[in-house]
């Protein structure tokens, strides 16, 4: 822990586990006090117990954050247990039920963009509130590279990440004078529960994600931390509106 973040405050959803749970860890390490928001309790308590059990200060609050009620009472919440908010990692997400577009169906439609997308903008509506009261903070949204290119099955997921991006964008212009930065990280195939659903336990289905990826490998929770960590950080100080390519060279091929 070098303490870059020591004194501030960081809201992370979908801290339950994967890139979620790997981010909180990364903030307390770099000395910042963590809220963990997610759907699943159990997870999310677990990673609050990782966190406290190596010093710092956390705390689970149960969240969907397709709910505007719920995503209100997360902010309020942490600005009532720690005074105030200074890092926003909107990362919750889903990846619902893989499907032609014409076969799609209109709940899974409704369900993915209403996790991903309304998700990601409910958060930020609420943590660029409060951060205006402040005088500024850091938010990062959390898309994928399937919002930059097409995955064949996956058309909801596909839009919400792009609009993920494209929200990310218009919110990092409107906010940046207010001293807001606002920033997405795009993640390619990184080992998660999400991937590993997937994959549904096929060593075939995973040798074919492996060699989407020119690096040879699939990438982890942490290295996608890593990216989110900096972004926050005072080194990426003149970085706003970028949707930051963390992918092991997939999008480049």
């Amino acid at each position: 822990m070098n303490g870059q973040f020591s004194g501030k405050v960081a809201l992370i959803t979908g801290g339950s586990s994967g890139i979620g749970r790997a981010t909180a860890l990364a903030f307390a390490r770099e000395g910042a006090q963590v809220v963990v928001a997610d759907v699943l309790t159990e997870g999310g308590e677990e990673t609050v117990q990782m966190i406290k059990k190596s010093g710092s200060p956390a705390i689970f609050i149960k969240t969907d954050v397709s709910k505007s009620s719920d995503v209100e009472q997360i902010v309020k919440k942490t600005v009532a247990t720690y005074g105030r908010l200074d890092f926003g990692i909107n990362n919750a997400g889903i990846e619902g039920a893989a499907a032609p577009t014409a076969d799609c169906t209109e709940e899974n439609w409704d369900r993915i963009i209403g996790v991903n997308l309304k998700g990601v903008w409910l958060c930020m509506k609420h943590e660029i509130t409060q951060m205006l009261k402040q005088g500024g903070g850091a938010i990062v949204n959390m898309a994928s590279v399937a919002g930059l290119v097409g995955f064949s099955g996956l058309p909801a997921y596909c839009a919400s990440k792009g609009g993920v991006i494209q929200l990310t964008r218009a919110a990092a212009l409107e906010y940046a004078k207010a001293g807001i930065r606002i920033n997405a990280v795009c993640p390619g195939v990184i080992r998660t529960p999400m991937v590993d659903r997937l994959l549904g336990g096929q060593s075939e289905a995973e040798a074919g994600f492996v060699a989407m990826e020119p690096v040879g490998r699939m990438g982890t929770p942490e290295e996608i931390a890593a990216a989110v960590v900096w972004l926050c950080s005072d080194a990426a100080s003149f970085v706003i509106g970028h949707p930051m390519v963390v992918d092991g060279g997939l999008v480049t091929q």
